[in-house]
């Protein structure tokens, strides 16, 4: 298709619904291989020593209006008025 503007023509290409197929039939072997680093994996939990919650390794925890971080308060919640 080929489009004007001035004198200037442009050609533009239009896809005709048409999809990438593969060229052979990927092996169960090969698409396993491709698979193996994905996996379901247990996250690492731990106990905060200060308020005994468990939380996620190097994550904030809130507990009681208050943010913990590494067992030390960080900061506190606002109570709106």
């Amino acid at each position: 298709m080929i489009q004007t503007w001035g004198q200037t023509q442009v050609r533009i290409y239009i896809k005709q619904g048409k999809m990438a197929h593969p060229k052979r039939k990927i092996s169960k072997t090969r698409r396993d291989k491709r698979r193996t680093h994905k996996k379901a994996v247990v996250d690492n939990i731990s106990t905060c020593p200060t308020t005994g919650q468990p939380h996620l390794f190097h994550r904030a925890h809130w507990h009681e209006g208050k943010l913990y971080y590494k067992g030390k308060v960080v900061m506190e919640k606002e109570v709106a008025i």
